[in-house]
């Protein structure tokens, strides 16, 4: 099966292409090649054109068609327009959603992929992704699945509730250095974390399949987890024992208005999917990685080359004086 990734170089869709050439597909990836974070694995052919622009796609795949085209760099309809202006004939067009777009806060504890609305007014980012959705909707000429990935992380990238985007070693670095690490709420609500090849290994085989086309999936693994213990679990991996200091997701969002999507539309409710639809399809999905084990390779990967451990020192300092405001509102109302 020849499959195209429009993008390719992330955490998650690196994993795809591997699991998809060991599955003896063709996998191709279409990007500018300016991202070399996580190297493409052998036998992924790389394709060079800017995914925004139709013309540079059609040129950088001229001659070839795909059985599946695997849109991963789709954030808002108009990138949906342009994709399929180029690729809404192939078999099978693969969007990657998100899970986040679900009910915020959710109505029931367990999400489905039918029956759980499609609603977060706290977050732009989801509502473009909903916008999107409807969008392949409307389109009956277009063979399309859309695919809702939740909290995937691998060796790059590092999962805690309050970190760093461009540096996650950040959160790292304040637990070495026996810094408090702040962590949202109670840290009692609970999170689905899911290793990027466990996510692969129930992707890969949605594609080219008939059953999956018109449907929605979300991928995620079994394992429920609070806050709490995720950071703990994170501290343990880095050989330390952390010092946690709980924080409302508001004091983070009127510092910071922008955290109020991740926060209030996402990290801050609980997060636990029902992936009976997905084991319709692929019965023997199991999602194999515990926290505990894929957060090692996390921080091995970092441990294994100084350059990957960069520290945004300057947010770090945000986050000391957001501790240090906190923790003198409680001495305050402590006092008798």
């Amino acid at each position: 099966m020849r499959i195209l990734f429009l993008g390719g170089t992330g955490v998650i869709s690196s994993a795809c292409s591997k699991v998809a050439v060991a599955a003896g597909h063709d996998v191709a990836v279409l990007n500018r090649g300016t991202t070399h974070n996580v190297p493409l694995p052998d036998g992924v052919e790389q394709l060079r054109g800017d995914v925004r622009d139709a013309d540079s796609m059609r040129a950088a795949v001229a001659g070839r068609d795909f059985d599946v085209v695997v849109d991963w760099l789709a954030f808002v309809p108009e990138h949906i327009e342009t994709s399929l202006s180029v690729f809404g004939g192939a078999g099978q067009y693969v969007f990657i959603s998100s899970a986040s777009a679900y009910e915020k806060p959710p109505s029931d504890w367990l999400v489905h992929e039918h029956t759980t609305p499609m609603a977060n007014p706290f977050w732009q980012y989801s509502r473009d992704k909903i916008a999107c959705e409807q969008l392949l909707h409307s389109r009956t000429d277009v063979r399309w699945t859309i695919i809702r990935p939740s909290h995937t992380y691998g060796p790059s990238a590092l999962s805690v509730a309050i970190g760093s985007w461009t540096h996650p070693y950040t959160a790292i670095d304040r637990m070495r250095a026996g810094k408090k690490i702040p962590v949202i709420g109670d840290g009692t609500s609970l999170w689905t974390l899911t290793h990027n090849s466990d996510f692969a290994a129930g992707f890969v085989p949605l594609l080219g399949n008939e059953a999956a086309i018109g449907e929605e999936f979300h991928i995620t693994s079994d394992e429920a987890l609070t806050w709490n213990e995720i950071t703990r679990t994170v501290g343990l991996a880095a050989g330390v024992e952390i010092d946690i200091i709980h924080i409302p997701s508001d004091a983070f969002i009127a510092w910071n208005p922008e955290m109020e999507g991740q926060l209030r539309g996402d990290k801050s409710n609980c997060a636990i999917f029902d992936n009976s639809k997905l084991r319709g399809l692929v019965p023997d999905f199991e999602a194999k990685v515990p926290f505990a084990e894929g957060v090692i390779e996390c921080i091995d990967w970092y441990d294994a080359d100084a350059s990957r451990r960069t520290v945004d020192t300057a947010l770090s300092a945000e986050w000391d004086r957001i501790v240090g405001v906190y923790e003198r509102a409680l001495a305050e109302v402590a006092k008798h």
